[in-house]
């Protein structure tokens, strides 16, 4: 399958996500094993009302879905992914009122599992709110032989 064939049905199947849709994420950047990803600011999403942050559950959701869409892209890893690890640093809260991007790249894929690192931040791109890396199957379903030693 050809980069860009790749590239459309891995931002069709992120864009079919629920809780992306919910979370009214979009795709604005991917191919060749690298994604962005962003979200407004919505306040339906807020995790703290005195200070107006959005919860911290909706910016690891934009990040494993940013990670998962640099995977699907990358020319050695399966279509489908599943995520196998996540870790997040959160670094800062998100500056209230503006957009969330994240930045994905897939880095190194294996025969079983693909690792991805990313970024998110708001308008203050040199300031980031948290960093993730994360490994993602990359077997594409398929069962392999294992040699049995006695």
């Amino acid at each position: 399958m050809d980069k860009e064939t790749k590239a459309q049905l891995a931002q069709h199947f992120t864009n079919a996500i629920p809780y992306s849709k919910a979370l009214s994420m979009r795709l604005d950047d991917i191919g060749d094993g690298h994604a962005v990803i962003s979200m407004p600011y919505d306040a339906r999403f807020i995790g703290d009302p005195e200070t107006g942050v959005i919860h911290g559950g909706a910016v690891s959701a934009l990040m494993d879905t940013c990670g998962g869409a640099a995977v699907m892209s990358h020319p050695d890893a399966p279509l489908v992914t599943a995520t196998l690890d996540l870790r997040i640093d959160y670094m800062r809260a998100a500056t209230p009122g503006q957009r969330i991007v994240c930045r994905a790249e897939c880095f190194h894929v294996t025969r079983s599992v693909a690792f991805m690192r990313c970024v998110t931040h708001d308008d203050d791109a040199d300031n980031p709110i948290a960093m993730a890396t994360g490994a993602f199957t990359a077997d594409g379903g398929r069962a392999h032989k294992r040699e049995v030693r006695a």
